[in-house]
């Protein structure tokens, strides 16, 4: 490609001075055939639904770019349009390609086409060249062009940048719009036609294209053979026609427009390899060692029909036996597919080879297992269940239960399942729940259970529910607020053992105790969420606390009887500490009340202190503290007479 693009830039300075041209070039357009689809390419002003229009008609489309190779086949279309000459008023030109974003359809900054699809298949494409940023907008359609910018020099060496643009119209077709570009896909191509002799070929394609020129002529086009020796005015028609599977030739045999006057001096006898001339001027032609000559008598061919690796893909080319044939092998996981040289992968979970889930990977497959499974077992594929629960790994923060594929946590009795999770385990206040029913007075909450508990002059009574007026009882408590703890003084809270839930239909996770039928009169039942009762204070009076039991309340009565001793036994430890708690908590009341006293008569000392000096500065000042004592004269001096009738006089 480089070096017959570089023979093209030598042409091209003469044509870029050419300003116009006449109308009749609108109508000239440049043919390129490679592998299996051809471009052309066409000086047009139209917009791009026009363009593609135009291609349709001709049973293509707008031509896509989905790869550099393809785009050196679109550079070199344009680069003979150009040598045929057009228009060249503009410095930069433009021509559609079919590369479009629908109106709604929003640029994608992160794709290499920019939310852009190509006409046809819709199919995208790792490949881009943009010149600059796709325009943002969701509101327009979109079209792309590729730029050709006839002021760079190697314009033949260098790929064309892609530009977005407004689509046009009929009467607009774009900025600097000057042609488009198609495309034509074949199932197969043949190789151009070689003359023995002086003569003309021109093939005609199915898209009404006429080259002299193809590198590659598409399937179904006819080349017309004009030999200009021996054989004037008269034209041969050939087909290219497709003779076994992927496999495309003429149907012609032997050189074209041989003489004897050129024998195989003239193109080699038309001969791909070797020329052998006859002593009458004839010649034929003939193969290296390990070739063999083809059908038409001028094409050589290996010996070995899987030289020219005719099996594409994964598939394997196998000769066969009298090395004229061939067949396509596919790795395991792979078949062949329709065309019998290509290979497909086999997908195999069609035949559920997994227990659980398979994934189909090209030219094999894989088994997984399903959440809380994990692989094993004796058969390949096999899954076993996960235990979650096992030591060490359970998720649940009390009791774990495993089960297929899962597991579920579960809570003790005066514990309830808690978190997003369900694995944790959160006390359950029984006195909030059950509104103080639990108890016949005072209800205090522990960690997954609870105490009853009296109020002062109360005792409780041994199955740790009710309350009952004992011998020692002073009645009800004065100035205490209802399940405040009030000291060691007679009268305190009275509370019970914890109470265990008897098993039944009780729901799991809540204690409960059973009423007591003897109900003494006093004030409601209240429920009261605390610390455990032994960190209060505890009463004075005989029955304060009960030790924790695992019992249930109801009993019998010489059961009863044999619990009252050791309650009573454990009154009178417990009274004393109460008294001096009680000291404790008087004395430190009058320290904090003298303190504050003491603190209050700072103040007003203070404030008294501060009225004198402020009543001091207002007093108004003495008129002689503005004057000075002056000393009188000897003559006042002397002591006058008291008893002088005449004051001043001796007399």
């Amino acid at each position: 490609m480089a070096s017959s693009t570089g023979l093209l830039l030598l042409l091209l300075p003469p044509l870029l001075s050419i300003q116009a041209r006449a109308e009749g070039t609108a109508d000239q357009e440049a043919v390129v055939c490679a592998g299996t689809a051809c471009y052309t390419a066409h000086w047009h002003k139209l917009s791009a639904e026009d363009a593609q229009l135009h291609c349709s008609k001709k049973g293509g489309n707008l031509a896509t770019v989905k790869s550099e190779e393809e785009a050196w086949h679109i550079q070199g279309a344009l680069t003979q349009l150009l040598l045929l000459g057009a228009p060249l008023q503009e410095s930069k030109i433009k021509f559609w390609i079919g590369l479009q974003r629908e109106k709604g359809t929003c640029s994608d900054s992160s794709l290499p086409l920019r939310g852009f699809s190509w006409l046809g298949d819709g199919e995208d494409s790792q490949y881009s060249n943009w010149y600059k940023e796709v325009k943002n907008t969701c509101i327009n359609r979109r079209c792309v062009s590729l730029i050709l910018d006839l002021s760079v020099p190697g314009l033949a060496s260098s790929l064309s940048k892609w530009a977005d643009g407004p689509c046009g119209n009929s009467g607009f077709p774009g900025s600097n719009i000057q042609g488009f570009v198609c495309k034509f896909s074949f199932k197969g191509m043949c190789r151009p036609l070689t003359l023995g002799g002086p003569g003309q070929v021109n093939y005609t394609t199915p898209f009404q294209a006429t080259s002299s020129s193809l590198q590659a002529v598409p399937f179904a086009s006819v080349a017309s053979v004009a030999c200009e020796d021996g054989d004037e005015g008269r034209q041969h028609y050939f087909l290219c026609k497709e003779k076994a599977p992927s496999e495309f030739d003429w149907d012609s045999s032997g050189p074209l427009c041989v003489s004897p006057k050129f024998s195989c001096d003239f193109n080699n006898g038309g001969c791909q390899q070797d020329c052998f001339e006859g002593g009458d001027g004839s010649f034929r032609c003939g193969c290296r060692p390990g070739f063999r000559l083809l059908d038409d008598l001028v094409s050589c061919a290996s010996r070995n029909p899987c030289s020219s690796s005719p099996c594409g893909g994964e598939a394997t080319c196998v000769p066969g036996s009298l090395g004229t044939d061939f067949t396509c092998r596919c790795p395991p996981g792979y078949k062949l597919d329709l065309t019998q040289r290509n290979c497909v992968d086999v997908d195999e979970c069609q035949d559920a080879p997994c227990a659980q889930d398979c994934v189909n990977t090209p030219g094999s497959f894989r088994c997984e297992c399903w959440v809380g499974f994990e692989p094993g077992g004796p058969e390949e594929g096999a899954c076993v269940d996960v235990d979650e629960c096992a030591p060490g790994h359970s998720p649940c923060s009390q009791s774990c239960t495993n089960t297929e594929g899962a597991f579920y946590c579960s809570c003790e009795e005066g514990y309830e399942l808690a978190g997003e999770d369900g694995t944790q385990c959160l006390d359950v206040d029984e006195c909030e729940v059950q509104q103080g029913g639990l108890c016949d007075s005072l209800c205090f909450n522990t960690e997954g259970s609870f105490r009853c508990g009296c109020l002062p002059g109360w005792e409780l009574d041994p199955n740790g529910v009710s309350c009952t007026g004992g011998p020692t009882s002073l009645g009800p408590p004065t100035g205490s607020p209802l399940g405040e703890d009030t000291g060691d003084g007679e009268g305190g809270l009275q509370s019970s053992a914890t109470v265990s839930r008897p098993s039944g239909d009780n729901p799991e996770g809540t204690t409960m105790v059973v009423p007591s039928n003897r109900r003494p009169s006093f004030p409601a039942r209240v429920p009261i969420s605390l610390p455990p009762p032994e960190m209060l204070a505890p009463s004075a009076t005989p029955g304060v606390w009960m030790e924790p039991s695992t019992h249930h309340p109801t009993a019998t009565t010489g059961h009863r009887e044999s619990e009252g001793e050791d309650f009573t036994a454990k009154q009178s430890d417990q009274g004393t500490d109460g008294q001096q708690l009680l000291l404790f908590y008087i004395l430190g009341t009058v320290v904090a009340i003298l303190l504050l006293l003491a603190l209050a008569l700072g103040l007003l000392v203070c404030r008294k202190r501060r009225a004198k000096r402020e009543e001091k500065k207002q007093q108004p000042q003495s008129a002689a503290d503005s004057y000075a004592w002056v000393p009188e004269r000897a003559e006042s001096r002397a002591t006058e007479n008291p008893y002088s009738p005449t004051p001043g006089t001796d007399c």
